[in-house]
């Protein structure tokens, strides 16, 4: 049943909330879909498996619109991406101004304006003096090459990663993924065939606790369960030259860890003389309310990975590291003098330019404060479905502009998602075990928005729980509680 037309007036302008005409996937989009599935191979769609989404056609702002010209506010900003908001003008102006310009540059032999521009840029945010830059195409790629510079600082070639954390699915980055699924296709008879380097440590997510304690009680325990493998790693795999961690477990579950977790994890790596890597894809420049997720805990990482919200909506990374650590790229440098990273795409014009443009919308928009202060606004509407629905909510997770509504199974939640969708709302899910909405809007989304999707998610709960009323946090748009 739809979202009451009063009620959604109330909440939101129609010309900003959801409206879809034609149950999607329309007849438009079918037919993309079915072009689709003739020309490109399944690896990264589901048409074979009885995927039926619609095709974007535009975005702006939270909004999306399908090939049926159905409208939708997207509460997962494309994968985290768009965080500054699709399309957003001033981003758009830049990466067309820099197309027109200089589309295409000259990789690791001849470097362009904006490039240059960007790494100053970026090496000023970093969280440490003296940064130096490294550019990538994806976060996936960032995380490789910090790996790679984990190993020519310390000549030691293992990692410690930690179950359920994700960086990526390209072959290097798969390695230290601590998702199953994702690794087992490509494993063959033995683990090691993908992950020789790699040992995997419990993460400091209390509600899931992979030891089976109970924090604070615990005292702890999976630090120093990370310190027992990262010293049996050690002997067995010739050194540990890199921890690598997300200082909120992003697809493995929004799971924020204790705040002395991430401390604790840190000192291991001081002790152990290997480099911190801090994965902040999806964390990074603002989403959880501060610029860095890491640094707001106490703890300085070595390097940083970021991406996502870096280029605004480009396809665009990058490593911060330290001076120090640069450096041993330089004394790596082969006898022909050629660069040991690089790519035809390396700090792509168009993308470092739009990234550019990002970043200042982030600055002046205040989007750091904003994530904040929005962010707690998500949460409580969350909080609220949490008490309202027992049976069907299990628990709420993030901070900031990241969240996570855990439902009672993994087939409630793509049935959810699924009824959002047919009412405007893009929502996907997320956690390591399949059961968890996640949500992580644009920053600049219009609060009378993210109102209403919090409406459209109240509705289909309450659909399901058969209450005489919905939970509706924000039922009249004015930011109380009726």
């Amino acid at each position: 049943m739809p979202l009451d037309s009063t009620l959604a007036d109330a909440l939101c302008p129609a010309p900003l909330r959801g409206e879809v005409r034609t149950p999607p996937p329309g007849p438009a989009s079918a037919a993309l879909l079915a072009r689709l599935a003739v020309v490109e191979a399944p690896a990264a769609h589901d048409l074979g498996r009885g995927g039926r989404p619609p095709v974007w056609t535009r975005a702006e702002g939270a909004l999306v619109w399908d090939a049926d010209d159905n409208r939708y506010v997207d509460f997962s900003a494309g994968f985290g991406a768009a965080a500054v908001g699709h399309a957003h003008p001033r981003v758009v102006a830049a990466a067309q101004a820099q197309a027109a310009r200089l589309a295409h540059g000259f990789g690791d032999v001849h470097p362009h304006e904006a490039r240059v521009a960007l790494a100053e840029r970026l090496a000023a945010l970093a969280p440490f003096p003296d940064a130096r830059v490294l550019f990538a195409q994806s976060g996936a790629e960032a995380v490789e090459l910090a790996l790679k510079t984990a190993q020519l600082v310390t000549g030691k070639p293992g990692v410690l990663a930690f179950i359920a954390g994700f960086h990526g699915q390209s072959w290097g980055a798969l390695e230290v993924s601590g998702f199953e699924r994702f690794r087992a296709p490509f494993e063959g008879a033995s683990p090691a065939a993908l992950h020789p380097r790699a040992r995997f440590a419990p993460y400091g997510r209390c509600s899931r606790c992979d030891l089976g304690l109970a924090y604070p009680a615990c005292g702890l325990a999976c630090v120093r369960e990370a310190g027992r493998i990262l010293e049996n790693a050690e002997k067995r795999l010739g050194g540990v030259g890199a921890i690598l961690v997300e200082p909120i477990l992003g697809r493995g579950g929004d799971h924020v860890p204790p705040p002395e977790w991430l401390p604790g994890i840190a000192e291991l790596a001081r002790a152990s003389g290997a480099l911190l890597i801090a994965d902040e894809i999806y964390t990074g420049l603002g989403r959880t309310g501060a610029l860095w997720a890491s640094v707001d805990v106490g703890v300085t990482p070595d390097m940083v990975c970021a991406g996502k919200a870096l280029g605004g909506g480009h396809p665009l990374a990058a490593v911060l590291l330290r001076a120090a650590h640069a450096d041993a790229w330089q004394a790596a440098t082969p006898w022909s003098g050629e660069t040991l990273h690089s790519s035809t795409f390396y700090a792509h014009p168009v993308a470092c330019a739009a990234a550019l443009a990002a970043l200042d919308v982030i600055a002046e928009e205040d989007l750091v404060d904003r994530c904040a202060t929005l962010g707690l606004r998500l949460h409580e509407g969350l909080a609220q479905l949490a008490l309202a629905y027992p049976d069907q909510v299990r628990e709420v997770r993030g901070k900031g502009m990241i969240a996570g509504l855990v439902l009672a199974a993994p087939d409630l939640v793509h049935a959810v998602i699924a009824e959002c969708l047919a009412e405007g709302l893009i929502l996907l899910p997320g956690a390591y075990e399949g059961d968890m909405i996640a949500l992580s809007p644009p920053w600049t989304i219009d609060e009378r928005q993210l109102a209403w999707g919090l409406s459209v998610l109240d509705h289909m709960l309450h659909a399901r729980a058969g209450h005489d009323a919905p939970a509706d946090a924000d039922r009249d748009g004015d930011g109380t509680t009726d």
